[in-house]
C-alpha cells in the first residue's frame, strides 16, 4: 500500500495522471448526484462569524445578495424603499420563507440578527464594523423591517447580504459558543446534514422547499482540507469533483481528459501584515513602503504564481474603485531601496543589516506551515530582502499565535465588492484591524468614503485612500492571485464572471444551475 501511495504522488507531481477509481466503500447510487468539494478548514458556519466561507452562502440567505456583477439584489426581501430624507431602508420580506427546521421566518429573525451585529457589545465579529451606522431596527409587522441610520452609508445594501440568523433557535444563547455554529438552520439553498469531524467532512442536502430555484445537485460533501497538494491529489485519485487550487498545482491539470479548468478573477492579495501591537514597528512604521522596492514582485508572479496573478500596490486596486495609478509608488529598484533608506537613517551594519538607532532592521513574521504557495512567497520575499539589506525571519506556525510576540504574518484579504470592505481593516480600532493599524488620513478617507452617495465622487476618494495608504502602509502588498478552480469533467455550470473574494470563495454563488454527470 504504502509503494502504491508512493507512486500515486510521483505520478502526480511529474504531471502524469493515474485515473483511480473512487472508493469502493461508498455506495455509487449515493455518489450519482453528490459534488465532493475539497475545500478550506472550518471552525463555524454562522454568518457573522464565517463570512468568508463557502458553505455559509448556500445555507444561509440575506435581505441582499450579489448578482454576477457583484451588485446587491434583493433575496429574502422582496422589495425595498429607502428614504433619504428619514434616513431609512424599508424592506418588504418574501411570504411562505421557513426555515430548514420547518419554522416559518419572520421579520424577527431579521432583528435579531441586525440587533446582534448593531446593538450587542460582546459579540467579537469581524464585520461589526458595516454596521455602526444603524440607529434602530424596528418590525411593524411579520413582513416588514425598517432600519433607522445615524447617517448615510454607500455600502448599506451590501451589508444587508449578510446571512439572516433564526431567533428561535438563538434567542438568549452564546453566539461565540453556541453549538449551532456547527450545527446550523437556515433558509438557504442547502441545509445542514452532518459535520464528521473525525473524518473531516460537513455534508449539506438540497433544500426541496427553497424559495428560489431549487439546485440540481442533491447533496454537497464538502471535505475540510489543510494541506494544498492533497487537495490536488484528491482530485486526481477520484476523491473530490472541485478544488480551488495554487496556480503550479492546477495548471497540471490543463489539457487533461476527465478534468476542466474553471479561471476566476479575484481581488484575493497576498501580502506581508505588519502586526503594530508590536514595539518594532511601532518605532518603525516610517519604514514599511520603501520595502517595496526591495521586492521582485514579478518574480514572484513567474514562479510561485505560475503567471497566474499580479503586482500588487494597493489593498483596493482589483476593486471597481479602485486601481489609482497615483498610489502605485514603487517599481523594484534596489538602487532607490538604498537611497530611501539613508533618507530614513538606516545605514548598514557589519554584517550588511540595516540599523538606525540601535536597532537592527529584523523583525519576525508566522506562516501557517500547511500553506505551500504563502511559504513558497514567504521564502522569496525573505530572501530578496535579505539581499537587500533587511532581516525578515519566517517562523512556520499551524496555528496564527497572535500572542507570541511576532511582528506580522503572511496576509490574505480581499474587497470584492463595495470598497468600503477595506473599512473594517485599516480605519483605527475597526472590527478587523487586528494588526492595530492606524492613520488619522486613511481614517478621515475610509468614513468619507462610506458616507458619500454620489459615485464619482467616492471614486475620488478611494483613489485618494490608495494614494495615502501606499505613502504609509500597514503591508508590505506582493501579489493578486487568480482564482484558479480545478474540476471533473461532468461538472457544469460555474460561472467565472464574478470577481471572487479571499481564498477565492465565492466560486459557488450559482450552485443551483450547476449540473454532475457521472
Amino acid at each position: 500500500m504504502k509503494k502504491l501511495a508512493l507512486l500515486t504522488v510521483l505520478a502526480f507531481l511529474s504531471g502524469c495522471f493515474i485515473h483511480a477509481p473512487a472508493n469502493a466503500a461508498t455506495d455509487a447510487a449515493d455518489l450519482s448526484n453528490t459534488l465532493i468539494y475539497a475545500g478550506e478548514n472550518e471552525d463555524t458556519l454562522n454568518p457573522i462569524l464565517n463570512n468568508h466561507g463557502e458553505l455559509p452562502g448556500i445555507i444561509f440567505s440575506g435581505l441582499m445578495k450579489y448578482d454576477v456583477k457583484g451588485a446587491p439584489i434583493p433575496d429574502l426581501a422582496e422589495s425595498f424603499i429607502y428614504d433619504n430624507s428619514a434616513l431609512t431602508y424599508t424592506f418588504k420580506l418574501r411570504q411562505g420563507v421557513k426555515w430548514h427546521d420547518g419554522t416559518n421566518f419572520t421579520a424577527g429573525d431579521v432583528v435579531f440578527t441586525y440587533k446582534l451585529l448593531a446593538e450587542d457589545e460582546n459579540l467579537t465579529a469581524s464585520i461589526k464594523s458595516n454596521y455602526e451606522d444603524i440607529a434602530d431596527i424596528t418590525a411593524p409587522d411579520a413582513e416588514t423591517v425598517v432600519f433607522k441610520l445615524s447617517q448615510y452609508n454607500a455600502a448599506m445594501l451590501d451589508n444587508f447580504t449578510i446571512g439572516i440568523l433564526p431567533e428561535h433557535i438563538l434567542k438568549g444563547r452564546n453566539i461565540a459558543t453556541t453549538p449551532f455554529n456547527q450545527q446550523p438552520v437556515g433558509t438557504g439553498r442547502y441545509k445542514f446534514v452532518e459535520w464528521d469531524t473525525a473524518g473531516g467532512t460537513i455534508t449539506v442536502e438540497r433544500n426541496t422547499d427553497y424559495y428560489g430555484k431549487v439546485p440540481n445537485i442533491d447533496r454537497v460533501v464538502y471535505k475540510t482540507v489543510a494541506v494544498e497538494s492533497a487537495k490536488a491529489l484528491m482530485l486526481q485519485s477520484g476523491e473530490a469533483d472541485l478544488a480551488w487550487l495554487n496556480a503550479n498545482y492546477a495548471e497540471r491539470f490543463r489539457g487533461n481528459t476527465g478534468f476542466k479548468n474553471i479561471d476566476f478573477v479575484t481581488a484575493d492579495f497576498r501580502s506581508v501584515a505588519m502586526d503594530f501591537h508590536t514595539d518594532f514597528w511601532q518605532k518603525n512604521g516610517d519604514s514599511i513602503g520603501v520595502l517595496n522596492y526591495a521586492v521582485d514582485k514579478q518574480s514572484i508572479i513567474n514562479g510561485v504564481l505560475n503567471k497566474q496573478g499580479g503586482a500588487a500596490f494597493s489593498p483596493i486596486q482589483l476593486n471597481a474603485f479602485g486601481g489609482n495609478k497615483r498610489a502605485d509608488l514603487y517599481a523594484y529598484d534596489v538602487e532607490k531601496f538604498a537611497e530611501a533608506m539613508t533618507k530614513l537613517g538606516w545605514a548598514k551594519g557589519s554584517d550588511g543589516i540595516y540599523e538606525r538607532a540601535g536597532q537592527k532592521f529584523s523583525f519576525t513574521i508566522q506562516v501557517r506551515d500547511y500553506e505551500e504557495e504563502r511559504v513558497d512567497i514567504a521564502n522569496i520575499v525573505a530572501s530578496q530582502l535579505k539581499s537587500a539589506g533587511v532581516d525578515m525571519r519566517i517562523a512556520l506556525v499551524t496555528r496564527f499565535d497572535w500572542k507570541a510576540g511576532y511582528n506580522g504574518f503572511l496576509a490574505g484579504y480581499a474587497v470584492e465588492f463595495d470598497p468600503d470592505g477595506a473599512y473594517s481593516n485599516f480605519v483605527t480600532n475597526a472590527s478587523q484591524n487586528t494588526m492595530a493599524y492606524s492613520n488619522p488620513e486613511v481614517d478621515e478617507l475610509l468614513k468619507r468614503g462610506r458616507h458619500t452617495a454620489d459615485p464619482t465622487e467616492r471614486r475620488k476618494i478611494y483613489g485618494d485612500f490608495e494614494a495615502t495608504w501606499a505613502k504609509r502602509p500597514g503591508h508590505l502588498l506582493v501579489a493578486y492571485l487568480d482564482g484558479n478552480y480545478v474540476s471533473v469533467a461532468g461538472l457544469s455550470g460555474l460561472n467565472n464572471e464574478r470577481v471572487l473574494g479571499h481564498h477565492a470563495v465565492g466560486v459557488m454563488w450559482n450552485i443551483e444551475e450547476w449540473t454532475l454527470t457521472r
